[in-house]
C-alpha cells in the first residue's frame, strides 16, 4: 500500500485542525467523515466524546440534474452533476441546465430578484409588540423563510458552477466507483481555464498529491475513499483560494504595481517557506510546506514561480483572509458537493478523539483518475469564487 501510504502524506499537507463546524451536517448523531471550520479551513472531526458510531440515514429522493444521452425522452439519462437540487428553486434550475443551459444566468437573475423582494417584505414587517404566542409564531415563521433563502441561494450558486463546466464542455466527475476515466484532452481543457501563473502554482499542487507516480496515469492503485474525498475538497478550497489571489495579482501585474522581487528564483521561495511554517493556519499547501512527502523531493514539489512569489509576500493577516472562504452557502456547498461525490463513509470516533476509519472503503482509482479528480476539484473552486462574487452583486449574502 505504498500509493495510499504516499496519499496519507499528501493529504496531511492538505488539512489543517482549527475550530470546528459539521462537514455533511450529521443528523441524529451521525459523525461527519470531515469538518470545515468557521474560518473555511477543512479538519479531521476529533470531539472529545466516548466510543460512537456514525449511523448514516439514506437521503430522501430528489432532483436530481440529468442530461438525456438521446432525442428519444425514454431513454437512459446520465447525471451531469453529482449533487442533486431539492429546493423548487433548485428544480427549475435543474430543468433548465438540461434543456437550455445558456439561460440559466438570465433564470438566475430572475430568482435572485425575487429573493431580494421577499427579503425586504419580510424585513419591513414589525414583529408583535408582546411576548405572545403570535410572537413564537412569528420568529418561526421568518427562521423557516431565511432557511429557504439559505438552501434557494446554495443551489443557485451550484448550478452557477455547473453551468460554468458545461460552457467549457466539461463533464463534472459523476462517481468515484468506477475510477474516472483517463481523458488527457479533458484535463488539457481544465488547464486551460486557468491563467499560466495560476496553472504553475496547480502543477506544484498536483505534484504535492500525487508524488513521483504523477506520469503513471494508467496504474490502478487502492486508495481509501475517506482521504481521496478529504483530498477533493481541499483541492476545492486551493482552488477558491487559488482564484481569489490570482484576481487580485492579474489585477496588479496590468496597472504595473506588483511589490518588487517576485521574479526572484526557487532560493526565495523556500526562505519564505520556512517562515510560513510558523505562520498561523491558512492555504492548505502554503502552511505546510515541512510535511512534503518524500515520494516526489521538495524541488518537485515546490518549482519557483511569480504567483507564488507574490502570495508570499503577503503578511499572515492578509494570508489568512486569502485563504478565508467568504460564505457559509459556498462552505455547505463544498461540503454538500463532495458528500454526493464520495458518499457518507461509516466512521467511529474514540474516547481519545481520533478518528477511527477501520470501516472505510477502499476504492481502486487510477493516477489518471486522480489527477482529473484533482484538476476537477481545483477548477470547481475557481468557479465558487467567481459564482459568489457575481451572486452577491445582485443578491447580498457575503460578510464584509
Amino acid at each position: 500500500m505504498e500509493t495510499a501510504t504516499a496519499l496519507r502524506s499528501s493529504f496531511s499537507t492538505c488539512v489543517r485542525s482549527s475550530n470546528r463546524t459539521s462537514y455533511g451536517r450529521p443528523r441524529s448523531g451521525s459523525v461527519p467523515f470531515v469538518t470545515v471550520s468557521n474560518k473555511g479551513f477543512l479538519s479531521l472531526s476529533h470531539p472529545r466524546v466516548g466510543l460512537k458510531s456514525a449511523s448514516f440515514q439514506s437521503q430522501k429522493k430528489r432532483s436530481a440534474i440529468k442530461a438525456s444521452s438521446s432525442s428519444d425522452s425514454a431513454g437512459p439519462t446520465a447525471p451531469i452533476a453529482p449533487l442533486q437540487l431539492e429546493s423548487p428553486i433548485g428544480q427549475f434550475l435543474s430543468e433548465i441546465l438540461v434543456s437550455h443551459p445558456h439561460l440559466v444566468p438570465a433564470a438566475v437573475d430572475q430568482q435572485l430578484e425575487q429573493l431580494q423582494t421577499d427579503r425586504d417584505a419580510e424585513e419591513q414587517n414589525e414583529e408583535p409588540a408582546t411576548e405572545t404566542t403570535n410572537l413564537v409564531l412569528y420568529r418561526r415563521i421568518a427562521e423557516v423563510k431565511a432557511n429557504e433563502r439559505k438552501q434557494a441561494l446554495e443551489e443557485i450558486l451550484y448550478a452557477l458552477v455547473v453551468q460554468k463546466f458545461m460552457d467549457a464542455n466539461i463533464p463534472l466527475v459523476p462517481s468515484v466507483t468506477p475510477s474516472p476515466p483517463t481523458s488527457p484532452a479533458q484535463d488539457d481543457k481544465l488547464e486551460l481555464l486557468h491563467s499560466p501563473e495560476a496553472l504553475e502554482m496547480i502543477q506544484n499542487h498536483l505534484a504535492l498529491i500525487l508524488g513521483n507516480r504523477a506520469g503513471e496515469s494508467s496504474s490502478i492503485a487502492e486508495i481509501s475513499k475517506l482521504r481521496v474525498g478529504q483530498v477533493y475538497a481541499a483541492s476545492v478550497m486551493y482552488g477558491y483560494f487559488l482564484k481569489r489571489v490570482d484576481q487580485r495579482f492579474q489585477l496588479e501585474k496590468t496597472t504595473k504595481v506588483l511589490p518588487e522581487g517576485i521574479d526572484k528564483g526557487d532560493s526565495n521561495v523556500r526562505q519564505h517557506a520556512s517562515e510560513a511554517e510558523q505562520a498561523p493556519p491558512s492555504h492548505p499547501e502554503v502552511t505546510s510546506w515541512s510535511e512534503v512527502p518524500n515520494t516526489g523531493g521538495f524541488g518537485q514539489a515546490f518549482k519557483a514561480s511569480r504567483l507564488r512569489n507574490y502570495v508570499m509576500s503577503f503578511d499572515a493577516e492578509s494570508l489568512q483572509r486569502y485563504a478565508t472562504i467568504r460564505s457559509k452557502e459556498a462552505v455547505s456547498i463544498i461540503e454538500k458537493h463532495t458528500e454526493a461525490l464520495f458518499g457518507k463513509p461509516e466512521i467511529r470516533i474514540t474516547p481519545e478523539g481520533t478518528v477511527d476509519s477501520s470501516k472505510d472503503e477502499v476504492i481502486k482509482i487510477s493516477f489518471g483518475g486522480l489527477r482529473r479528480l484533482v484538476l476537477e476539484a481545483v477548477t470547481f473552486g475557481s468557479f465558487l469564487w467567481d459564482v459568489e462574487s457575481y451572486v452577491d452583486t445582485r443578491y447580498h449574502f457575503v460578510a464584509n
